[in-house]
């Protein structure tokens, strides 16, 4: 069973840093995709960021390219998410959530996530 466990959340100031890790495991083979959603009070959950199993190839939505940042520790079996220059509106719920039996990020969404890690809190102060 895949288990994900996502943490490093907290308060922040705008223009400020902060590093996601999602723990994963119970991966039994490399075709999945595993990346970070979030939730903002009042709003659909959206796909951020995303890394392939297979060849670690990574997608972004365009509102996040040069500020966020996915990427892996295979050896730890983690994923991150680093996020520079934070805005208030980058305050949210982020999840961590993987898809299996896919070897792209083609198609990451809500409706085809299979797995899905308790979310963490970000909040960005202005």
């Amino acid at each position: 069973e895949v288990q994900l466990q996502a943490s490093g959340g907290g308060l922040v100031q705008a223009g400020g840093s902060l590093r996601l890790s999602c723990a994963a495991s119970g991966f039994t083979h490399e075709d999945y995709a595993i990346g970070w959603f979030r939730q903002a009070p009042g709003k659909e959950r959206e796909a951020l960021s995303c890394i392939s199993g297979s060849d670690g190839s990574t997608s972004y939505i365009n509102s996040m390219k040069g500020r966020f940042t996915i990427s892996t520790d295979n050896a730890e079996n983690t994923v991150y998410l680093q996020m520079n220059s934070l805005e208030p509106e980058d305050t949210a719920v982020y999840y961590c959530a993987a898809r299996i039996k896919t070897m792209t990020c083609i198609n990451f969404s809500s409706a085809r996530i299979n797995y899905w890690g308790k979310g963490t809190q970000v909040t960005v102060s202005s």
